[in-house]
């Protein structure tokens, strides 16, 4: 029997937050468990269309601001969330840019690594103490049929394609990235004694405004393979699944079942071997650490269970621990 909305189980009582809530995938996750009985917190970039996804949402969803693309933005996001809500039950990274040109985040990273992978890094982060107490806690990271597309793995000498820039690469290196810091993450977590678990998912080829970057030739050439594609509905079944199947476990990955993962109802699903490399893992762990962390303030505080601690320490040798790092690590 396929898995569908009707397997949601009741989600009464639970917060869920969704990033890129107003549209595509993330409209119709948030739906869905709105619909089930979470709180549902929108996290959108654009405030007067977060509106009007609410109320589409209807239920208990509720708005945040969120620009990922924006360091500054994530970190007041971040005590946001931490001032309104004393606990996380799900955070679904599903907010993303695919091929626009070359372009930089507020912070000067390239668009795609920066929205896509840092900015949700650093977002996870900083929240991530609202979770890691949390039976069942989930963190669910969205990714792409692409990212098999990056097989010999992330540049990591040219990171923010400066030297060589390709809109398709550097959408698949994002999304490899992302799921390395699912697998990286749900180590951490598991070494710490966490009770939260990262998962990930990808919707095939769901029909959403994903694409309104891609050159104009391409989007006119969209009817060809429109028999192939599926429904917004269906695609954000996979990170539903992910996000609420009580047998679901760290680290599955879930897609749809029909031929080439492009769509269908959501099942068990293999990443690339590329994205299980965990020596890369860790390498770009440290290395988003040290460019999120550079540009977020340390300063910036956290309120924990525990106390007001700072997420951001440094001594004269530099980074002693970072944000993220202090999340997971942190005792109960």
């Amino acid at each position: 029997m396929p898995w569908t909305a009707a397997d949601v189980p009741d989600q009464t009582g639970r917060v869920a937050m969704v990033t890129g809530a107003t549209g595509g995938l993330g409209l119709a996750t948030a739906a869905v468990l709105a619909r089930r009985g979470a709180t549902v917190v929108l996290a959108c970039r654009d405030r007067a269309k977060g509106r009007a996804a609410a109320e589409r949402v209807g239920g208990r969803s509720e708005l945040l601001e969120l620009d990922l693309a924006s360091l500054e933005s994530v970190r007041a996001a971040a005590e946001e969330t931490r001032e309104r809500y004393d606990r996380l039950d799900l955070l679904i990274n599903n907010a993303g840019v695919m091929a626009p040109p070359r372009r930089t985040t507020a912070d000067g990273f390239e668009l795609q690594l920066g929205t896509n992978h840092l900015g949700h890094f650093a977002f996870t982060g900083l929240v991530l103490d609202l979770m890691r107490e949390v039976p069942g806690s989930r963190v669910v990271v969205l990714g792409s049929l692409a990212h098999k597309v990056a097989r010999g793995g992330v540049d990591f000498a040219d990171l923010q394609s400066e030297r060589h820039y390709n809109r398709a690469e550097a959408y698949a290196q994002s999304k490899l990235a992302n799921l390395m810091f699912m697998y990286a993450l749900l180590r951490r977590l598991r070494a710490s004694g966490a009770q939260t678990i990262a998962l990930g998912a990808h919707p095939g080829l769901a029909s959403t405004g994903l694409t309104r970057d891609l050159p104009s030739v391409l989007r006119r050439s969209e009817w060809m393979i429109a028999p192939i594609t599926q429904s917004a509905d269906r695609g954000a079944l996979c990170p539903l699944r992910a996000a609420t199947d009580p047998r679901a476990m760290g680290g599955h990955y879930y897609g749809p079942d029909g031929p080439f993962e492009v769509r269908g109802w959501p099942v068990l699903k293999a990443s690339s071997v590329a994205a299980h490399d965990e020596a890369a893992q860790d390498r770009l762990w440290t290395v988003s650490e040290e460019l999120t962390v550079s540009a977020i303030p340390s300063t910036a505080g956290r309120r924990s269970r525990a106390g007001g601690s700072r997420i951001l320490s440094r001594s004269s040798a530099g980074v002693d621990r970072t944000f993220i790092g202090r999340a997971i690590d942190s005792a109960p």
